[in-house]
């Protein structure tokens, strides 16, 4: 298989990179053995996991549903849990017992977090959160979920 994006791989680096990426050989330690920059080794990764990820099938989260959202980073002084700076927020959908769906979100406001919901979790099921106030419009609207 061929990247078909102009690129400045040749077919061969190409092939070399995606044998590597199926071994799970990272990045850098791929672009040493082919004898290419790491930063072209790490986007050439990242664009076969953006396409691997596009190709998977779609699914909807049934029954007991449970939503939250957590931030991830290194430690920082200053302000801790929500707002803090240099933290990336990710939000969460866990069918008990079944699959999970995350999303990296700019925030965790209900404008952000609600359109997930509706996406992700079928009508007439149950979804369990904290008690962020995010999460206040699925008592009030309740018509997607």
């Amino acid at each position: 298989m061929i990247y078909k994006r102009k690129s400045r791989l040749t077919s061969r680096q190409q092939t070399k990179l995606i044998e590597h990426f199926v071994a799970g050989t990272t990045a850098r330690a791929a672009s040493e053995i082919i004898g290419i920059q790491a930063n072209t080794s790490i986007s050439f990764y990242m664009r076969l996991r953006f396409l691997i990820a596009s190709k998977l099938p779609s699914f909807e989260l049934s029954g007991e549903v449970e939503a939250d959202e957590s931030y991830f980073g290194g430690v920082r002084k200053g302000k801790r849990g929500r707002g803090s700076g240099g933290k990336v927020a990710v939000f969460g959908l866990l069918k008990r017992g079944g699959k999970v769906y995350t999303a990296i979100i700019p925030d965790s406001k209900t404008t952000t977090l609600f359109p997930i919901i509706c996406e992700k979790v079928e009508p007439d099921s149950i979804v369990y959160t904290d008690t962020f106030r995010s999460y206040n419009a699925l008592d009030i609207n309740p018509s997607c979920v």
